[in-house]
């Protein structure tokens, strides 16, 4: 899902645009694979979506629940502080997790868990109608089995934000074809033209409340 800055839309596109976009660079946020480690290293290959865009994704029919679903983070997980100088932004990460990077995102994996963090330009702030009328939108028509579950607006230690919570399939195992059914909370922030994009992807039934809270409480601009 390689990304360049000639495929951004312009800042007069207006925040819907921005927005769509963003969903679409980021359906499902099921990237994986080592590259570098959350604490540094070279930035390599964008994430590849877990939504995926080829054959109908949106008629899939939702896999079941794991009753046991690998991926919960440890309780003793350290986390460290990942910046973004061009992004705006810092955010913390579990230590030793996976990276994978294009010029406009960066997602951390650590088994069925991931992390991504998406930016670009966006002419004013997301809110609740916007998300609803161009990101739920675009999410449904790109990401597997797309299943909205709340949309709303919230207020985190970095500033407000656009919370999504939904649930897709993620891509099927390479080997084994399996798919999981995943949630994930998007937080969409904005402040002076820069939009951000924050995004926790785990599997339904994991216990990952904490470290979630842990990683959106950390955001901040730079």
């Amino acid at each position: 899902m390689s990304q360049s800055k000639s495929s951004f839309p312009r800042r007069r596109s207006g925040t819907a645009l921005a927005a769509a976009v963003l969903a679409a660079a980021l359906a499902g946020c099921g990237g994986s694979g080592p590259s570098a480690t959350a604490g540094g290293g070279p930035r390599t290959s964008a994430p590849a979506p877990a939504g995926g865009t080829s054959h109908s994704p949106a008629a899939q029919a939702p896999v079941p629940a794991e009753n046991n679903p690998p991926g919960d983070i440890p309780d003793t997980t350290v986390y460290v502080t990942y910046h973004s100088p061009a992004g705006h932004f810092q955010l913390k990460v579990p230590e030793g997790w996976s990276r994978k990077s294009a010029s406009a995102s960066s997602t951390f994996t650590g088994n069925l868990n991931s992390i991504t963090m998406a930016w670009m330009p966006m002419a004013s702030a997301p809110t609740v109608s916007s998300a609803r009328a161009t990101t739920v939108s675009a999410l449904r028509a790109s990401t597997r089995a797309f299943r909205l579950k709340t949309v709303r607006s919230v207020s985190l230690a970095g500033g407000p934000a656009v919370e999504l919570i939904y649930q897709v399939n993620s891509a099927p195992n390479p080997v084994t074809g399996r798919q999981y059914r995943l949630v994930i909370e998007r937080f969409e922030f904005y402040r002076k033209g820069h939009g951000a994009v924050l995004s926790l992807s785990s599997a339904v039934g994991s216990d990952n409340v904490d470290p979630w809270r842990i990683v959106s409480q950390s955001f901040r601009w730079r």
